[in-house]
């Protein structure tokens, strides 16, 4: 299981060549994967994204590449009809101005548009030859971190998860007194009534009413169903987040049912707990691939 949450970076020189790399990512519904490259490495940007989205299935996740050269990679060309068609302008100018040839500086001759022109040989295969390497090891360590916060993860759910286990059997043990707490409750008020002239009869069928209004087997059960499956999507599906979140819900559900046909106060006190540890496991599988 992992987190959603992780970073990685790695500065190198490789060839003559600066080379950084990073990789951070939060949490995210989907997939959510941005590739930032220098503009001549753009071809790169569907090899990399390829590698990001085969290790990871959900997240917000950030990556770039930053590529300068500690030598020149620059070609210089001159025009010198460009110049000379400047040259002879500028020179209209200045004598327009009253102003000789002397001043006229070759400094702005050779600053006009096109006179000199300069250009970058840029191979994005030769870079990527010199960044693959460094960009396998950093994503490498991204996913480790990402999973070593899962397997935290992981054991804070379990720790949670545990105490709503408990919750569900403390439920489970409680139903079969509920029959005799119903019983205890209507013998008293029939007594307070009728006094020696109460029907144990009528006693039963009240009693029978109530629990088939106020049972909760059916709800522990499922929940007891549910708390099953999110404990094998923990265990056993290395993305389980989405279905976390959904299992959640279910639970949640048989929890509030539970809580509403509730007539005694340790009940009302466990459905308290069982509804905040619930709660914690919403926000933490939040977290999770």
């Amino acid at each position: 299981m992992n987190s959603m949450t992780g970073y990685a970076f790695k500065e190198v020189i490789v060839d003559n060549t600066q080379l950084s790399v990073e990789i951070k990512s939060v949490n995210s519904r989907f997939l959510d994967l941005n590739i930032n490259l220098p503009p001549f490495l753009n071809p790169l940007e569907a090899r990399v994204r390829k590698a990001v989205s085969e290790k990871v299935v959900r997240g917000k996740i950030d990556v770039t590449l930053r590529v300068r050269d500690l030598s020149s990679t620059a070609t210089v060309t001159s025009d010198p009809e460009a110049a000379k068609l400047y040259y002879k302008a500028i020179k209209d100018i200045a004598e327009a101005l009253g102003k000789g040839e002397d001043d006229i500086p070759l400094s702005l001759i050779v600053s006009q548009e096109g006179v000199l022109n300069i250009t970058h040989q840029y191979d994005a295969e030769l870079y990527w030859k010199k960044i693959e390497s460094v960009f396998s090891e950093v994503l490498t360590s991204f996913i480790s971190d990402r999973s070593r916060e899962g397997e935290n993860l992981k054991n804070d759910l379990l720790e949670k998860l545990g105490k709503l286990d408990e919750c569900a059997s403390f439920f489970k043990e409680w139903q079969p007194q509920m029959e005799e707490k119903f019983k205890e409750i209507i013998t008293r008020k029939f007594n307070e009534l009728l006094g020696e002239h109460a029907d144990e009869n009528r006693i039963m069928q009240e009693t029978a009413a109530m629990l088939v209004k106020y049972t909760i087997n059916e709800e522990i059960i499922r929940l007891q169903s549910h708390l099953k499956a999110i404990r094998s999507e923990l265990l056993e599906n290395p993305v389980p987040g989405k279905r976390l979140d959904f299992i959640c819900q279910e639970a949640n559900r048989e929890i509030n049912t539970i809580g509403s046909k509730n007539q005694f106060t340790e009940v009302g006190a466990m459905v308290i707990k069982a509804k905040d540890a619930l709660e914690n496991i919403r926000e933490q599988s939040k977290n999770v691939e």
